[in-house]
C-alpha cells in the first residue's frame, strides 16, 4: 500500500462477525494556514465479495459519529450507527469508513476527514461515482459542512439530527439527493434545525426527503440507521446518473 508522505500508518486488524474490518490510525496534515497534524483513528469495513472480485469497484459510505463517540477509543464507535450494526452481524453492500473525532469538545476537522477519505479511496477499489455521506448529531452537522466544502464528491447524503446554517443550502450540489431524519422531541438539537434547512432546500428545488419521528428525542439515529430502505436508497444513487 502506498500512502501520501504526510500520512503515517499504524495498523491493527479487527474481525467482526461476518465481515472484515480494519482498525487504523492516520496522522493527517490538515493543510491549514498554521499546519497542524490531526490523528484520525478509524474503522474500515469491507463488504462480502470484495476480496473475491479483484476487478470490481465498490461504493463507499463515509459515516461521521456524534459527540458522544469522540475521543481516543475506537470501541465507542460501536455504540451507534452502521458500526453498531456491523458488530451485530449486519452485512452492507459497500465499504464503510468510520473515522473518530479525537476531540471531545471540538468540531470535526472536515479537511482532515476529506484527506483521510481521499487516501482510502486511492488505496482501495472504490467507485468514485458512488461515495455516500452520512452523520448523526455533531457528525450530521459535519456532514452538512462536507457537502458544502466538497459538493462534487458525494452521490448522496443522509443527515440524522444534525444542524447547520440555512445559508449553506445554496452551496450544496443541486444534483445530490439528500435524506434528513430528526426526532420531534429532540431537546439537544431541535427539529427546527432540520425543518428550516429542508424548507430552504425544497424551495430551491433540491431532491430531498424528510423523515420525522413523533415522540422521539435526540436518539433518532436508532430508528434512522435501522431503516433498511436507507441503504437501498444509497445504492440507487450514482453521480454519473446525476
Amino acid at each position: 500500500m502506498v500512502l501520501n508522505k504526510s500520512i503515517y500508518l499504524v495498523l491493527s486488524l479487527l474481525c467482526f462477525q461476518n465481515c472484515t474490518a480494519q482498525s487504523k490510525s492516520l496522522l493527517i496534515d490538515s493543510e491549514q494556514e498554521i499546519v497542524t497534524k490531526e490523528k484520525l483513528s478509524y474503522y474500515l469495513y469491507y463488504p462480502k465479495g470484495y476480496e473475491s472480485n479483484p476487478n470490481k469497484e465498490f461504493p463507499l459510505l463515509l459515516f461521521l459519529h456524534g459527540g458522544g463517540e469522540s475521543g481516543d477509543s475506537l470501541q465507542t464507535l460501536k455504540k451507534n450507527g452502521p458500526p453498531k450494526l456491523i458488530v451485530e452481524g449486519k452485512q452492507f453492500p459497500f465499504l464503510i469508513l468510520a473515522p473518530q473525532n479525537p476531540h471531545k469538545r471540538k468540531w470535526w476537522n472536515v479537511r482532515a476527514v476529506n484527506q483521510l477519505l481521499d487516501s482510502i479511496v486511492g488505496n482501495n477499489r472504490v467507485d468514485r461515482n458512488r461515495i455516500y455521506l452520512t452523520g448523526l448529531s455533531r457528525g450530521g452537522g459535519a456532514a452538512w459542512e462536507m457537502a458544502v466544502q466538497y459538493p462534487k464528491k458525494f452521490a448522496a447524503m443522509a443527515v440524522v439530527c444534525g444542524m447547520t446554517p440555512v445559508p449553506y443550502a445554496s452551496w450544496i450540489d443541486r444534483k445530490m439527493p439528500i435524506w434528513v431524519f430528526h426526532g420531534e422531541e429532540d431537546k439537544s438539537i431541535p427539529i427546527s434545525e432540520s425543518e428550516n434547512m429542508v424548507k430552504a432546500l425544497k424551495k430551491m428545488g433540491y431532491d430531498i426527503r424528510f423523515t420525522r419521528y413523533p415522540g422521539v428525542g435526540h436518539n433518532s439515529w436508532i430508528q434512522a440507521y435501522s431503516t433498511e430502505e436507507l441503504y437501498d436508497w444509497f445504492m440507487e444513487q450514482d453521480r454519473k446518473d446525476q
